[in-house]
């Protein structure tokens, strides 16, 4: 009975704790215990601390292959477990075996604190050594930029490819970006700020980027002919246009002021004619160019360049005539008037045209046209259709063309004036290539004894053709669109006939 109680003794003190003597005695076995528990996890911790040292840590795309574990190491792992467990026993066994006169203790945190650290140490998972670095494979990346190999170091992937980071460059300047964003096109890689110079529009005015309106979009305006593009702001700022090509002037190059509110650019100024004498010339050859339609005009009617003013004053004393409203820049005058007219050119100084000189002059009717008045200062070509439209007025009127609706009258000037500004643009193109092309070609024209026409005023005059063959009023627009289509079916010939006798042009049908 008596080793009966004992085993139980044992069993309950296995479970509940154990018995000490004195705080010297219990510190003394549970070192004991902590110390063979520390042995015999030494060689797993020495173990795995080995091989943490000798992982390496490169490229992500990393293949390591784990040696089989040695017969010897798990032997010598087992034998110390079984040391470790009898060691255990026996102290236990000691505790048992003291008298009931010693006092119980709450060592069972301490126990179960060693029992613990036992069962961690040894349900530790075993780390095998990892293979020398040599032994590692790394995947293969090739920069997409100068297309080597990327060793070690740092790297960027976009698009599904690798690059250097200073091979990560810009199309459009050629520096690495470097920034968090970046803009793609095409697959082209782009600074915001590059992209935003290639493809956002700018103002040919202000040359600021064009401003996004209120719903998100870039808005902006721009020429039918020329495409300037400008913002929208610049219609309403007193951005001055030039009065001949209708640009708006950009901050870079100014505008030359006329005096009288209009503004010329300086491309327009160099064939501008400034004065009445300057213009003689060009008055006499347009008479020769109806003259050579059989449309001759015998009267000698007066032909005056005027400023803004005065021919605005000749409009409130003219009593008939329709007018091409906002602006009028030529007038045939059937009234007797006083008007004052350009004597002299201004010439150019650094704050603009000075010391112009004017002339009055007293009209008297001796026929149905008593003068034509043309704006001074506008481009040659200009200018020849301005006065071919207006000695078209005079040609039907002192051809007995009585009371014609503004759309026919209108429309048939305007049919005589784009014919000669095609005869001046495209006869000189024509011209200008017949003459490249033939080498033994002699200069007989009147344009090639002054050198011909520049780019510049040959581009001006196809702007004028088309300024004529898209104006949107009905009388001048209208009337010339269906004066064109009954001249390119009938001729000019019948066509003035039918004008004669009916007033109205005659059908064109639709299969014309």
């Amino acid at each position: 009975m008596s080793s009966s109680s004992n085993i139980t003794h044992f069993s309950q003190a296995c479970i509940h704790g154990y018995a000490v003597s004195s705080q010297a005695e219990k510190k003394s076995r549970f070192m004991k215990w902590l110390s063979l528990l520390f042995k015999s996890g030494a060689g797993n911790k020495e173990t795995e601390t080995g091989s943490r040292h000798r992982l390496a840590f490169g490229d992500g795309n990393i293949a390591r292959h784990a040696p089989v574990r040695s017969l010897d190491d798990r032997a010598r792992a087992n034998k110390e477990k079984e040391e470790l467990d009898r060691a255990i026993a026996l102290s236990l066994a000691e505790d048992s075996n003291k008298s009931n006169g010693y006092k119980w203790r709450k060592a069972d945190i301490d126990e179960d604190l060693a029992r613990k650290l036992h069962d961690e140490m040894n349900s530790a998972p075993f780390l095998p050594p990892c293979p020398p670095r040599d032994h590692l494979s790394r995947s293969y990346r090739v920069c997409g930029g100068c297309k080597r190999e990327i060793g070690y170091g740092n790297y960027l992937g976009c698009m599904g490819m690798f690059f250097h980071p200073q091979c990560f460059c810009c199309h459009a300047c050629g520096y690495p970006i470097t920034e968090g964003e970046f803009s793609l096109l095409d697959r082209k890689t782009y600074h915001k700020s590059c992209f935003k110079e290639l493809t956002h529009p700018k103002c040919e005015v202000c040359n600021q980027f064009i401003p996004i309106n209120r719903v998100g979009l870039i808005e902006y305006r721009c020429h039918p002919f020329w495409s300037q593009k400008y913002c929208p702001s610049h219609e309403h700022d007193n951005t001055a246009r030039c009065c001949s090509c209708e640009r708006l002037e950009s901050w870079n190059a100014r505008y030359i002021s006329l005096g009288d509110g209009r503004s010329i650019c300086l491309e327009c100024m160099e064939s501008a004619i400034m004065d009445t004498g300057d213009c003689q010339p060009l008055y006499h050859a347009i008479r020769d160019y109806y003259e050579g339609l059989n449309m001759r005009i015998e009267q000698q009617i007066p032909m005056l360049l005027v400023e803004r003013q005065a021919l605005n004053e000749a409009i409130e004393g003219e009593k008939h005539g329709f007018h091409h409203m906002p602006e009028t820049r030529g007038l045939c005058l059937s009234e007797e008037q006083t008007v004052t007219s350009v004597l002299r050119r201004p010439r150019m100084e650094r704050r603009g045209l000075v010391g112009l000189r004017t002339q009055p002059h007293k009209l008297t009717r001796r026929c149905e046209v008593t003068a034509i008045l043309v704006l001074y200062g506008l481009p040659r070509l200009l200018t020849g259709a301005i006065l071919a439209h207006e000695l078209m007025h005079g040609w039907l009127r002192l051809n007995g063309f009585r009371n014609l609706r503004p759309e026919v009258e209108e429309g048939i000037c305007q049919v005589l004036s784009h014919m000669w500004l095609e005869s001046e643009v495209i006869s000189e193109a024509q011209s200008s290539s017949y003459q490249a092309s033939s080498s033994t070609s002699q200069p007989s024209s009147s344009a090639s004894k002054k050198g011909g026409k520049s780019i510049a005023e040959s581009k001006l005059g196809r702007f004028f053709i088309h300024q004529i063959a898209h104006d949107a009023s009905p009388a001048y627009g209208g009337g010339y669109r269906s004066a064109m289509a009954a001249v390119n079916v009938h001729g000019l010939r019948r066509t003035l006939d039918h004008i004669r006798f009916t007033g109205t042009f005659p059908v064109v049908n639709s299969s014309d």
